[in-house]
């Protein structure tokens, strides 16, 4: 079991009361090592060329043994640990010098940057002037030229297989070969085809099986081979346009492909590595078409006791095969990855299985909620004293609505908020799907007008779109097929609530992730392939064990994965909480945003983007733990938004956190940019009656907001401008809180349940704002005076995040003792 050594710092229930004062800005501290300039200039201009003499000695010594050699010279540079290096002063596009990648690699738990550069034989003199500059020359401030730059190179060498292996050192090939993604440097104007062309010229010299296959990025082209880890190394030294190599997924194809006796043999192999320490009192509920307990893999954690049905007539046996896929990626995330690995395979939760579609009985969509409610109660009774992650992917195409709630979709926030019970659950939704392949070959347009399915317009649930990182296809006949998708970009499958009420409804989906990609065929087709989805589990194993899921289902499964691994590592932690945690660690990645032609500096654009993908991709480390330079501070609490005087209905109480802050370390930093990130969580109760549903604060019980005091506010100002904020019921933007400041900002994330922003900014500023507010906003609990509810209390989790950047500056410890919990945690 993989162990949290910085663990979230959990606040206490009443925060510390910490002193405030602005913080003035200050510049930035001093972050390359100092140097003895003459010696440490005279040792890099000795290296360097002890390193070109190696690397010319090694290209001739091929040439004159008639093999391949370069037309240049590749040369790592690293840091010193715990120090940057500055990496954009390695590279001169004018003179051929190319950065090709830059990694980070732990050393005694500090990190060390490295950066792999192409440098062409005739460019040789550039880097020595730059190193005799800094030696000798000074700039007009009276420095040394290149003072950064050759300060912060503590080594280098000639570049070597691991300069360009980007994945972990475990999976790099030893004497057998292995599918390896080789990322080659292209140039403006290129001839592609040309470069393409002599690569697959030199692979063949040295023997290396590769596949016609390429996929074409900004400046670079990817194309997959077999290779031993010789071949690569012969490959390094042949090929000047090599950038970065990686692991291939191994297509889904050779499993599923394979015949069933060699698919138990697999199996046998898992289930003698498996080790089921699962919580015996944590599930994941899978809410679907049953789940077949006796599939070898399932079995471990699954029994026949946890398995219901909505219906006793059905059965529990899973006719149609959708619930055992989901169940195989519920529990293992990556099947692939599980089987091919030889290490001991770990299972944090258990499976219930509910059984809410039978096969050839389609069920009236109005009775959704119902049999959702009925099936939860199915696993809360055999199961009483559990806490569970709930999966739904299961979704109707025919209630849409722009967003309006369903009876579906306020079943589920009922449901979720415990309106009925008060117990708090987490429900997982998937957003539905593009299915039709003439609508998927319109893609992305189909993308943006296909609305997302009900009930994922919950306002409580964690909804699931889809990305896709697929890429390759080992199936000779569909060369000439293209892909659909690019990687990093939304998958086909994937809905989204761009035809919504602008600022009316909560912003879907909330996160994405892998959903799986199709092909286009020349006559512009739609094709599917087994490469590009994923493995999971089969739920006739006497036929084969193994089969492929793709679309948003996939993606809710792997989120249901993802929340139960931080249930398990943090099982004092809510609902709220986990659905938080994973909002919070989710970004949007670069090809998305160029996809969609977002300008991040416009909300407009935020807002867009938020309607495709939600908060984006989560990111499983940063939800689980911390760095030493980074820390996220998780509070649970509880509030009464709400209060009766005489016979007037009005707002009663917000809560103020003076946040356990590194203040002196933040100051330190002075100018250097740091991100800080908020997100809150909670759950409404929705509104009963249609009539509810025709304005969102009459939909929600009630809403609450955050806010941060801005740069050189004073606590008393600040306090009285949430306060004016929190008592008025439009809820606009108030111009004072700095909204500029806030990628987001303050329309985009106000609207649902769920409420996430970031801020980059100066660590100076960032010192001096350390308090936040947590303050209501009108729902119907205040407004429905014969409903009684207006003395109601509800929960919220609020998580901050604080990161900065490669310094020797370690702000974990700093507030984790200041709230005084141990230095480890093992979890």
């Amino acid at each position: 079991m993989d162990n949290l050594t910085r663990p979230h710092i959990l606040l206490p229930n009443i925060p510390e009361s910490l002193q405030y004062t602005p913080i003035p800005a200050r510049g930035p501290s001093k972050v390359y090592p100092d140097r003895n300039r003459i010696a440490h200039g005279q040792w890099l201009q000795d290296r360097f060329e002890q390193i070109w003499r190696e690397s010319l000695n090694v290209s001739e010594g091929r040439i004159a043994s008639s093999l391949p050699g370069r037309r240049g010279v590749y040369v790592e540079f690293s840091g010193q640990p715990g120090r940057p290096l500055k990496t954009q002063s390695l590279e001169d596009k004018n003179s051929g010098i190319r950065l090709l990648n830059i990694t980070a690699r732990d050393v005694e738990g500090l990190k060390v940057n490295y950066a792999t550069v192409y440098i062409p034989h005739e460019k040789r003199n550039i880097f020595l002037k730059k190193f005799r500059d800094y030696t000798f020359e000074n700039t007009s401030k009276n420095k040394p030229k290149n003072q950064d730059l050759a300060a912060g190179i503590d080594q280098m060498q000639r570049a070597i297989l691991s300069s360009f292996w980007i994945d972990s050192c475990e999976l790099m090939p030893q004497d057998i070969p292995v599918w390896c993604e080789i990322w080659l440097r292209t140039e403006t104007g290129q001839d592609i085809a040309d470069l393409i062309s002599r690569f697959y010229e030199v692979c063949e010299i040295i023997g290396i099986n590769n596949k016609r296959q390429q996929i074409s990025f900004p400046e670079r082209l990817v194309t997959i081979i077999q290779a031993n880890q010789q071949q690569l190394g012969d490959l390094i030294e042949s090929f000047d346009f090599v950038a970065e190599i990686r692991i291939a997924q191994e297509p889904e194809s050779f499993w599923t492909s394979q015949y069933n006796a060699e698919q138990v043999a697999w199996v046998e192999d898992l289930l003698s590595r498996l080790n089921v320490f699962a919580d015996p009192n944590l599930y994941i509920t899978i809410l679907d078409t049953g789940v077949n307990s006796g599939h070898p893999l399932i079995n471990p954690v699954l029994s026949d006791n946890d398995c219901h049905t909505v219906i006793p007539d059905w059965g529990i046996h899973d006719g149609l095969g959708h619930g055992t896929l989901i169940a195989g990626i519920c529990s293992y995330g990556n099947l692939k990855m599980a089987l091919e690995s030889r290490t001991q395979v770990e299972l944090f939760s258990r499976l219930e299985s509910v059984k809410l579609l039978q096969q050839g009985n389609g069920n009236d969509p109005d009775l959704y909620g119902y049999l959702t409610s009925q099936g939860i109660s199915l696993a809360e009774i055999q199961n009483p004293e559990a806490k569970r992650i709930i999966c739904l992917a299961v979704t109707s195409p025919y209630q849409t609505d722009k967003g309006h709630p369903s009876s579906w979709s306020a079943a589920i926030d009922a449901i979720s908020s415990g309106a009925n019970d008060n117990q708090k659950r987490l429900i997982i939704i998937s957003a539905g799907n593009v299915r039709n392949p003439s609508e998927q070959v319109n893609y992305p347009n189909s993308n943006r007008e296909k609305s997302i399915e009900s009930p994922a317009q919950s306002w409580n649930a964690l909804t699931v779109g889809a990305i896709t990182m697929k890429s390759f296809v080992d199936d000779a006949d569909l060369n000439g097929y293209n892909l659909l998708a690019l990687p990093g970009t939304l998958s086909p499958f994937s809905t989204t609530s761009l035809q919504w009420e602008s600022n009316k409804w909560p912003n879907k989906p909330d996160i994405v992730l892998e959903g799986g990609n199709l092909l286009i065929t020349p006559e512009g087709e739609i094709e599917s392939s087994d490469d590009l989805a994923e493995l999971t589990t089969f739920h006739q194993p006497v036929r084969k064990h193994f089969d492929t899921i793709n679309g948003t289902s996939l993606a809710t499964a792997i989120a249901a994965n993802m929340a139960a691994r931080i249930q398990f590592h943090y099982p004092d932690y809510w609902p709220e909480t986990i659905r938080g945690l994973m909002v919070h660690s989710a970004y949007w990645p670069n090809e998305l945003i160029r996809q969609f032609n977002i300008d991040t500096t416009r909300k407009s654009d935020i807002a867009k983007i938020l309607h495709i993908a939600g908060y984006g991709l989560p990111d499983i480390n940063k939800a689980l733990q911390c760095a030493s330079n980074s820390l996220t501070l998780v509070a649970q609490n509880s509030i009464q938004p709400f209060k009766k005087e005489g016979i007037t209905h009005k707002t009663n109480e917000m809560h103020l956190y003076r946040l356990p802050w590194p203040i002196e370390e933040l100051r330190d930093l002075g100018a250097v940019q740091v991100k800080l990130r908020i997100t809150l969580s909670f759950f409404i109760e929705p509104g009963p009656g249609e009539i509810g549903w025709k304005d969102r604060y009459r939909y929600a019980s009630h809403g609450l907001r955050f806010d941060l005091n801005n740069t050189n506010e004073t606590e008393k100002d600040f306090i009285k401008r949430i306060n004016s904020a929190a008592n008025t019921d439009d809820d606009a933007a108030n111009g004072t809180s700095g909204n500029e400041r806030w990628l987001i900002g303050i329309n985009n994330r106000k609207q649902g349940s769920l409420h996430s922003d970031i801020w980059t900014g100066n660590a100076a500023d960032l010192a001096a704002c350390n308090i936040i507010g947590i303050y209501p906003v009108i729902g119907w609990w205040r407004e429905r005076h014969n409903l009684n509810c207006f003395n109601k209390i509800t929960r919220y989790s609020i998580i901050v995040s604080l990161e900065v950047p490669d310094q020797e500056v370690d702000i974990y410890t700093t507030v984790r003792n200041m709230v005084s919990i141990p230095i480890e945690i093992q979890v």
